[in-house]
């Protein structure tokens, strides 16, 4: 029969301590020679007891009194009629990137400058206009030559066609790519700007943009 590593560890302590009765009395005060073990089994179990016994319950103590009188256990564990709940992040906890596009109402108004203000913190590269036809998002990238901003344009695309917003793009020569966000059914910026703007950002870019001569000291 294979015994494990634990077995072996307490046999090997136990035998130290000597495998007679009056060895395990000894180490068991309160029990008397007629309630030890006989049998083999019962031996090895005992055995396995007594070193736990010796030992102690390691990682374990009782609580002070002074954390007995603050009730640390119920702020740690809580009650038994406490319910435990598995929280779902909220969309103000996800990043924009991370965001979904949703409907907007023709009577919704548009971000305030002061909200947009704060939203263009979480994108990368963009700008905001103001326009007669209200605020608009606007992004422009320097690329390497004409068919480098082919590239960067057919990228975008992929990105914000499953969002259903689309930004208004343009390839300008010779090497430069304009983007402009807004909602036009509300006459300025919704949510869905800084969205399709957060996703945009994720693409990379590295390899069409213009190479970067190493200057050396």
């Amino acid at each position: 029969m294979a015994v494990s590593s634990s077995h072996l560890l307490c046999f090997s302590h136990f035998s130290s301590l000597s495998t007679s009765h009056s060895a395990l009395s000894l180490s068991h005060p309160h029990l008397p020679p007629s309630s030890l073990p006989t049998s083999r089994r019962s031996r090895k179990t005992f055995a396995i007891r007594a070193v736990k016994d010796f030992w102690g319950d390691f990682g374990a103590r009782d609580p002070f009194p002074e954390e007995i009188e603050s009730n640390f256990g119920d702020k740690v564990l809580g009650f038994s009629s406490t319910e435990h709940k598995i929280l779902i992040p909220n969309l103000s906890v996800l990043s924009l990137s991370q965001q979904e596009c949703g409907p907007v109402s023709p009577n919704q108004p548009p971000i305030p400058r002061e909200v947009a203000q704060k939203l263009l913190k979480k994108v990368v590269g963009w700008r905001l206009l103001d326009e007669q036809g209200g605020l608009r998002l606007q992004c422009l990238w320097k690329l390497r030559d004409f068919k480098c901003g082919v590239e960067l344009i057919n990228r975008i695309h992929e990105v914000v066609e499953v969002t259903g917003h689309f930004p208004n793009l343009h390839l300008e020569q010779p090497n430069q790519v304009r983007a402009e966000l807004w909602t036009a059914s509300i006459g300025g910026l919704s949510m869905n700007d800084f969205i399709v703007a957060a996703k945009i950002d994720q693409i990379k870019t590295a390899d069409l943009v213009p190479k970067r001569n190493r200057a050396w000291a």
